[in-house]
């Protein structure tokens, strides 16, 4: 049987963390979690190892000195992953913004219907996105559109971090070469993916703000995305991609 773990790095996320562990624990196919934990003053980590104690054989942990930022964050999971020997590995955020239902969406798109990454997609059948104000989610859907015109890839939500992976595209793309951190992070993995010769994906999903915690959004993370595409499509031009 195949095994899949789902990634969701962390800082200061006590509100939701339980809740989101036991939701993913809920879902009808059996997942795995790796929280990367960037040493949250507020106390999530000590949740996250009184719930190991109940899914001793499931719950995983790293720990990490401060906030390294989301993209260092899941390349170190993806790496973990890799050396366990997960098939299926996924992005997910801990705030519910991703829904947990959603994830055997995610995980079939893969298994069953032949994508190499499937994206939980804001944007590809319209605008789902509940409780975000309008000027967001406009920041948001344009920066899609600038994405894919830059970079010339079909893919409508081109900042989603709610994915799927199968095992052979993180062993592909050179994690190593991954450069950004931020939200432009997300953006180079899946040109990064396409440029290998991957088939891509997009799963409409409900994208909802949340509910608790702070948002870890702020204008200098749009301007590293905004000015890493452009750097993305001219580094494009002199490198070699290896193919699936």
């Amino acid at each position: 049987m195949d095994t899949k773990l789902v990634i969701i790095p962390t800082y200061n996320e006590k509100e939701n963390i339980e809740n989101i562990i036991r939701a993913v624990f809920n879902q009808p196919i059996d997942f795995h979690i790796l929280i990367i934990e960037d040493g949250s003053p507020d106390g999530t980590a000590l949740i996250v190892k009184e719930l190991q104690a109940e899914f001793s054989n499931k719950l995983f942990m790293i720990e990490r000195k401060g906030k390294l930022g989301l993209g260092t964050a899941y390349i170190t999971g993806f790496k973990w992953a890799l050396e366990h020997n997960y098939d299926y590995i996924f992005e997910m955020d801990a705030d519910f913004s991703h829904n947990p239902t959603d994830l055997p969406k995610l995980y079939k798109a893969c298994s069953e219907k032949g994508a190499d990454v499937a994206i939980g997609s804001r944007y590809v059948s319209g605008v789902n996105v509940v409780n975000w104000p309008i000027g967001r989610v406009l920041m948001s859907y344009f920066a899609s559109k600038y994405v894919r015109f830059v970079l010339g890839v079909k893919i409508s939500d081109t900042t989603a971090g709610f994915k799927c992976y199968k095992n052979i595209v993180l062993k592909t793309i050179e994690l190593d070469k991954i450069r950004f951190k931020g939200y432009a992070f997300q953006v180079e993995m899946k040109f990064t993916a396409f440029k290998c010769g991957f088939k891509v994906v997009e799963v409409p999903i409900i994208f909802i703000n949340r509910e608790l915690g702070t948002s870890k959004m702020n204008s200098g993370i749009f301007g590293e995305a905004f000015f890493g595409v452009i750097q993305l499509k001219l580094n494009s031009w002199f490198r070699n991609y290896p193919q699936k």
